[in-house]
C-alpha cells in the first residue's frame, strides 16, 4: 500500500484552511480533523 503524496500547493491550501477555521473560533484539533489530517501529521 503506497502513501499519497500531496503537492505543495495542496499542503499550503490545507494549512490556510486550518488558519481560517481557527480564526473563526474552532479548536485547532477540530479544524485539523475537518481537513482530513491527523494531529500528529499536522
Amino acid at each position: 500500500m503506497s502513501k499519497k503524496r500531496h503537492k505543495p500547493e495542496e499542503i499550503v491550501a490545507k494549512l490556510r484552511q486550518v488558519e481560517v477555521l481557527t480564526a473563526q473560533g474552532r479548536p485547532v484539533a477540530e479544524a485539523i480533523r475537518s481537513i482530513g489530517v491527523t494531529e500528529v501529521t499536522y
